[in-house]
């Protein structure tokens, strides 16, 4: 048995063909130019890397980068007012800060900040409320391509059961509540959870996003599961060079699993791509317009996965 590969690189890429077809139509009806402000602090080559291509993605789907760089140094009070000014900015449809932040500044109050209509991330209070109580709410961006994935390979997920492994905010407990959503019956395992490789192998879809570099092991896995792969480790490599592996085994997995995500080209792309669906939900629900029906996985998603009809 060999598993299916879940291409994520190109259903990322035709999920940003489809966006790129909705703004044309949102500027084209309404005059509407959906615009992303995307803020970074300090210099970190890795967060320099992914803000330039969230910007190139943002600028090959016809909308607005409002990219903003500043220092190490800067203050908490400074990087608020730069935010009070983002989120009072018509032209600006959606605002990420990227983390991590500097000591000096609290990433919490950061996040709070932000306009919840413009949150792109998903990390707002009052959007992760939202989402634990199954209302609509714009969502984090790397859960929402998980399932979006795993809809791939399942088109319902409806009455399975799914294992989560981790449980952070950015990842873990958002993307049980979406599982939740299409009615899976979900667990979350973590670092104190017993006989860890047993309740995986209970899983129909198993979510990996516990940050440990090929972790998962072909013996945890069902035969025949969707196994999504959140991680990204960078490990040592062939003549001293570094590799990226995920928190899966993938050669050994690949040979038990019915569909698998590959590291790097599977969750990573989507995550871009998610960001950019976040900014044109949040464009239209800002402006009155009817949301796009962008069918993101052959089926419909539910409605907890925008603040707005399903998609």
């Amino acid at each position: 048995m060999s598993a299916t590969i879940i291409d994520g690189k190109a259903i990322a890429a035709e999920l940003r063909g489809r966006i790129a077809g909705e703004v044309a139509r949102l500027k084209a009806a309404h005059g509407i130019m959906p615009g992303l402000a995307v803020v970074l602090v300090g210099k970190n080559p890795a967060s320099e890397v992914y803000v330039r291509n969230k910007s190139k993605a943002v600028t090959d789907a016809g909308m607005n980068p409002v990219d903003r760089y500043l220092p190490e140094s800067v203050s908490e009070a400074e990087l608020l007012a730069l935010i009070d000014a983002l989120n009072a900015d018509p032209a600006v449809n959606g605002i990420l800060v990227q983390l991590p932040l500097p000591p000096q500044i609290d990433s919490q109050k950061v996040i709070a900040a932000i306009d919840p209509a413009k949150d792109v991330d998903g990390f707002h209070p009052l959007n992760v409320g939202k989402l634990g109580s199954g209302l609509p709410a714009l969502v984090p961006c790397t859960p929402l391509g998980c399932i979006i994935l795993a809809k791939k390979a399942k088109a319902s997920l409806a009455g399975l059961d799914a294992v989560v492994i981790g449980r952070s905010n950015i990842v873990g407990k958002p993307v049980a509540q979406l599982l939740l959503a299409e009615n899976a019956t979900v667990t979350i395992a973590h670092s104190r959870t017993r006989d860890l490789a047993a309740v995986c192998r209970r899983a129909d879809v198993l979510i990996a996003a516990i940050g440990k570099p090929e972790f998962v092991r072909a013996g945890w896995i069902k035969p025949g599961a969707t196994v999504i792969d959140v991680g990204i480790n960078r490990v040592p490599g062939d003549a001293g060079k570094t590799k990226i592996v995920g928190d899966v085994a993938f050669a050994e997995a690949s040979a038990v699993a019915g569909a698998i995500t590959p590291v790097p080209g599977g969750v990573g792309p989507m995550t871009i791509a998610c960001l950019i669906l976040n900014t044109l939900r949040a464009t239209c629900a800002q402006n009155d317009v009817p949301a796009p029906n962008l069918d993101l996985s052959g089926s419909n998603q539910p409605h907890q996965l925008s603040r707005l009809p399903p998609a």
